[in-house]
């Protein structure tokens, strides 16, 4: 039988593996039906997902305070749109998170 550590080590894993870079052009469809999320380059995009898929609300919302997560703005969408912009992404049913590449 397998720890709770070893499991959570396992499912980063698997979102570590699901992760892509991706053009924004691609992503818009998400942003247009409310679902892309934008995570900071400051934030490790697996931790955001992972926490993502453990409803750990309060280390969202903290996120969320500190404007390191949350809706794409139309601001981001458009600057992204513009460049032709390059972005991680991964998807945690319903949403799909995306980041800056660095």
């Amino acid at each position: 039988m397998q720890s709770e550590v070893s499991q959570q080590e396992i499912f980063r894993a698997k979102l570590n593996l699901e992760t892509a870079q991706m053009p924004w052009r691609d992503m818009q469809r998400y942003f247009a039906s409310g679902a892309a999320l934008f995570v900071s380059p400051e934030l490790d995009l697996v931790e955001a997902a992972f926490q993502m898929s453990r409803d750990n609300t309060a280390m969202i919302e903290k996120w969320m305070k500190a404007g390191k997560f949350g809706k794409v703005t139309d601001d981001q969408a458009r600057c992204w749109l513009e460049a032709d912009a390059l972005l991680w992404a991964v998807v945690v049913s319903p949403w799909v998170l995306v980041q800056p590449v660095k």
